[in-house]
């Protein structure tokens, strides 16, 4: 069958053995074509051919904030763009790195994960095997971010490391503040920082219909579960109702993705992040200017051997928190999914055609780095090949300089390794492609 792709960045992976230790069995039902409505019986799961495999995360909502509304920590920022002469404004999570002051740079955000256990198509994917790998996972586990013992190569497989953010070695920091601390040169001896103190929520239990997912499985026998998008989001907007607005709430899936159009082949979305407005919570009202706006991110764990071929080739950095780095990183940088830019292209994301939002992970989707030692799920795939390779594969992100067509010199980004001037992703000279070695590019 084709897979095909969907709008914005992001990854995932399934695995052939289930959370519970068992393995997966083939079964059988019946679906309705959504163009013809002609009955078909189909074997589960389905293989999908590793050219047809995309991976992809879209945006959910969109909500504008005022200076009073009850949400996570932002700042708003504008910058010119000097290739067309618009002013861009843009929310950020976190203090503003221009501006702050003391204590008042270092800021921490609790991140409340919900693991929640998918049963679909005679398996269970269970979201609460993968909490302990990403609380351990350099997302909220510290790192020394100086140097990676390896890096994404220009056929998108395992090649050389070397200096990564040079300019903060010897700084134990989590993912995402060694992120926001390189995009704004903040690095080294620096208070600015955004911190993420995970707090595990207790589980919860979606029962996926027949009519709504299905079962699919990778050329090294990794199976993961498919689901209808739609179906799938309503599925967490009724979570979404119990949220703290001045949290991140993440919820945590083991190996499922999400297909459109009411149509299974149409795969594979990983990832996504959103924003609503969640009512005033008081009644008649009474918010008084302050009302809440709910951030939220949806992501699967990344099981070695889905998207990640055998001995560090192609796709190798899509496995672990590659999907739940992607996710974090653009809701800190577009939280309230509402950023927009000059529209960009790059060949290496296709996918996404010619778009105008800051959605960071979207332009670099594949590229990654390793970083930290990563124990969980490291044995072999199912069809005895090995994708896993100890360590933890972080996403590299795309920064605000990128974006905005500033010229390295004037970027306010961390300096590259080797170059002169500011770098336009958190890689810098480790990634391969030239589109990332100059601003962005018109459509």
């Amino acid at each position: 069958m084709t897979i095909r792709t969907l709008t914005t960045a992001a990854l995932a992976a399934g695995a052939l053995v289930l959370a519970a230790g068992t393995t997966a069995t083939a079964s059988t039902h019946s679906t309705t074509s959504p163009t013809n409505g002609t009955s078909t019986t189909a074997t589960e799961p389905q293989l999908i051919n590793d050219a047809d495999l995309k991976a992809e995360t879209i945006t959910m909502g969109g909500a504008t904030v005022l200076p009073t509304t009850r949400t996570i920590p932002h700042w708003f920022g504008r910058t010119t763009d000097p290739t067309n002469g618009v002013s861009y404004g843009y929310n950020m999570v976190g203090a503003d790195p221009h501006s702050c002051s003391g204590a008042a740079c270092d800021v921490t955000i609790k991140v409340d994960i919900t693991p929640i256990k998918v049963v679909m198509g005679g398996m269970t994917f269970d979201g609460s095997g993968v909490v302990d790998p990403t609380l351990a996972s350099p997302q909220f586990a510290t790192n020394d971010y100086g140097s990676t013992p390896a890096a994404t190569n220009s056929s998108f497989a395992k090649g050389p490391g070397g200096l990564l953010s040079q300019a903060d070695a010897g700084v134990p920091l989590q993912l995402q503040d060694a992120t926001m601390r390189a995009q704004f040169a903040k690095t080294g001896a620096s208070g600015y920082h955004l911190r993420l103190e995970p707090n595990v929520l207790a589980p919860v239990t979606i029962t996926v219909p027949s009519n709504q997912g299905s079962l699919i499985q990778s050329g090294r026998g990794v199976i993961g579960g498919n689901v209808d998008v739609g179906w799938w989001s309503a599925q967490i907007n009724n979570l979404e109702t119990s949220a703290d607005p001045t949290h991140l709430p993440l919820y945590l899936t083991d190996n499922i993705f999400l297909h459109t159009s009411n149509d299974p082949t149409e795969c594979c979305i990983i990832g996504y992040h959103g924003t609503k407005a969640a009512g005033d919570r008081l009644g008649n009202g009474k918010t008084q200017g302050n009302a809440p706006v709910q951030t939220f991110a949806w992501a699967s764990y990344v099981r070695p051997g889905f998207y990640s071929r055998a001995n560090g080739g192609a796709n190798w950095a899509l496995q672990d928190i590659h999907a739940i780095s992607h996710e974090i990183a653009e809701w800190a940088d577009d939280p309230f999914v509402n950023n927009t830019v000059n529209p960009w292209l790059t060949p290496t994301a296709p996918q996404y055609g010619c778009t105008g939002v800051l959605e960071t992970g979207d332009p670099v989707v594949s590229i990654g780095f390793a970083m930290g030692s990563n124990t969980a799920f490291q044995g072999p795939n199912p069809n005895g090949t090995q994708s896993a390779d100890g360590y933890y594969h972080p996403e590299d992100e795309a920064l605000l300089p990128w974006f905005l067509r500033l010229p390295s010199l004037a970027t306010g980004s961390e300096a590259n390794q080797t170059s002169p001037g500011g770098r336009y992703t958190l890689m810098g000279d480790l990634n391969p492609f030239p589109g990332f070695r100059a601003p962005a590019t018109g459509c």
